[in-house]
């Protein structure tokens, strides 16, 4: 025969059944609340990490953008020099231009006046040639006409041997 304890005709099996019952809720709701602190406190330390990791992310951030603003104003400085270093060669090379034209206009205009004043002495040469000439051609002229009318003058002789000598 079956003991009266798991007959469920009997009380007993109930009061049983209810103890076992009992016994469970008292296990569950005593592993429940660990249970769910355990849960409570890793979702817990998941966010604390998460937000460590995100402060640490901002912070990181933070450092780059400071880095990259230092660097785009070293980067503005550095252009501002650059563009006030070409600025000052360009002002360098329109002096020097300047100065070499003017140089090379002082020149050209020396040049020009040497020429000129070659052309003056050559035509001054020239003119003084071509009064010589005339001069020999009229002095010759006159010393014919008065030859023809005496045969030979010694003073008209020694002047002609004269000036053939200073006109050379």
């Amino acid at each position: 025969m079956m003991p009266a304890f798991l007959n469920p005709a009997e009380a007993q099996f109930w009061v049983g059944i209810g103890l076992l019952i009992f016994l469970a809720i008292v296990v569950f709701v005593a592993k429940a609340p660990r249970t769910i602190a355990a849960t409570l406190d890793a979702s817990a330390a998941t966010i604390k990490a998460d937000l460590d990791e995100a402060a640490r992310i901002r912070d990181e951030a933070q450092r780059l953008l400071k880095e990259l603003q230092d660097e785009r104003e070293a980067a503005q400085r550095q252009a501002e020099e650059m563009l006030a270093s070409a600025q000052e060669q360009v002002r360098i090379f329109e002096a020097e231009a300047k100065a070499k034209l003017e140089e090379s206009l002082a020149r050209r205009q020396k040049l020009t006046e040497q020429r000129i004043q070659v052309a003056e002495a050559q035509a001054a040469a020239d003119v003084k040639a071509a009064a010589a000439e005339m001069a020999a051609q009229m002095a010759e002229r006159v010393l014919t006409q008065r030859i023809s009318g005496a045969k030979s003058d010694p003073l008209i002789d020694k002047a002609l041997g004269q000036l053939a000598t200073k006109l050379q």
